[in-house]
């Protein structure tokens, strides 16, 4: 068997190409069904998953994203090598409606094997948190957003081109199936390990009618899909009343109030939208007491990314039961900044917290940045998750802000 095509029969390279795809689409299309399945069922607040469940769906999850790129590269690396290769011949040319469909089905499934996965890969690096691919990049795309609108888009193409997918599959294996059976010809065995030359094909008769026909497929599906919504962004969950403004020495002009939580061993980041701080607050010339701050914060405004609903959940921060969380804390300066001292209130319980963080004065403008570690178990967040297999302890908190002397 030579490695190069011939007109009369597959080369090796191309048949190694073709039952290494075969094998690694029958592969991903059963994980990606288990770990949609499984994954609405986690993410369901009502349905009390545990820890294993999650670790299993983000596990399929991984696997089949993986798989998915891999397919993505693989698909490239065989139109690369197809472009230089002769196609061998239709044997049945002479047929020329079968002829055009086996060409449409042809240009469909090089499309979607390069289309589904790339579109998956997208949806990917679109959101954040929630299975990461096992390759030593792609967690994120050049050009591609932390979106959920384009990660919206992406998942309805995502699903309308993997159906193409199989159906184009399907009738690939049902076409080879009646030249076998019916038509008794040389098509599926010339694609077979280890035969060598099949019967000289008829005269070929090629148009561009086939992937004339290919793009109005595509086009078709996209629009059913448009018009059925499943490109549409999913409505905002929504929110609790905005929290009232409170009175302060000091107005908080511009800030951010982040957490980072480590998800099966890859950092998932969000931020509340909506929380106030009443500061009172006065320079020390040495170190000492220097005022106060009192932090209340919408649980309901949380942002995180592709797991804020089960985020929402009871499990978690149960923003139905406990809307809002609280930090009373006292400021003293150090010997080499500043922290903030007290009782922090979320999920019913109260905890002791300490937030070192750093002060530039600028005449009545004040800008800080502090962090510190939180333990989840503490408040009774993820109690369902008692190891750190899918869902790590400690919670990074990630403060800065921008104030102005002369509050309201």
């Amino acid at each position: 068997m030579t490695l190069a095509n011939t007109v009369r029969s597959y080369g090796a390279v191309t048949k190694s190409f073709h039952w290494l795809t075969a094998l690694l689409i029958l592969t991903v299309l059963p994980l990606g069904w288990f770990a949609t399945d499984l994954a609405h069922q986690v993410r369901d607040p009502a349905s009390g998953a545990s820890d294993a469940d999650v670790a299993r769906a983000a596990l399929l999850f991984t696997l089949h994203k993986t798989i998915g790129v891999t397919i993505f590269f693989v698909a490239l690396l065989r139109i690369l090598w197809a472009l230089t290769q002769i196609k061998p011949g239709l044997l049945n040319a002479e047929h020329k409606v079968e002829a055009w469909a086996a060409e449409l089905v042809h240009w469909l499934l090089y499309g979607s094997l390069v289309a589904v996965p790339l579109s998956g890969w997208i949806d990917h690096a679109a959101s954040t948190g929630f299975a990461p691919i096992y390759w030593p990049f792609g967690q994120s795309l050049p050009f591609v957003p932390k979106s959920p609108a384009v990660s919206a888009v992406a998942g309805g193409l995502h699903v309308i081109f993997m159906w193409l997918l199989v159906g184009a599959l399907a009738a690939h294996i049902a076409g080879a199936l009646k030249h076998f059976v019916i038509d008794r010809d040389f098509t599926l065995q010339r694609m077979l390990p280890g035969f060598r030359e099949g019967p000289q094909p008829p005269a070929q008769h090629h148009s561009l009618l086939p992937p004339t026909l290919a793009v109005a497929v595509w086009a078709a599906a996209i629009g059913v899909g448009g018009a059925t919504k499943m490109l549409t962004p999913p409505p905002a969950a929504p929110q609790a009343a905005a929290l009232e403004q409170v009175a302060s020495d000091w107005r908080v002009e511009d800030g951010t109030l982040g957490i980072t939580v480590q998800q099966m061993g890859k950092p998932v980041e969000g931020s509340f939208a909506d929380w106030t701080a009443a500061i009172t607050f006065d320079a020390p010339a040495a170190p000492g007491p220097a005022g106060s701050v009192d932090v209340t914060i919408a649980i309901g405004s949380l942002t995180l990314g592709s797991v804020t609903p089960q985020a929402m959940g009871a499990d978690f921060f149960n923003a139905e039961g406990f809307p809002t969380a609280e930090f009373h804390g006292q400021i003293e300066k150090t010997a080499d900044g500043y922290v903030a001292r007290g009782p922090l209130t979320l999920k019913g319980a109260t905890v002791e917290i300490e937030l070192p963080f750093s002060l530039t004065l600028d005449g009545s403008t004040a800008v800080m940045e502090g962090s510190t570690s939180l333990n989840r178990m503490d408040f009774g967040i993820g109690s369902n998750m008692a190891n750190e297999s899918s869902l790590a302890f400690a919670v990074e908190v990630h403060v800065r802000l921008t104030a102005t002397r002369g509050g309201t």
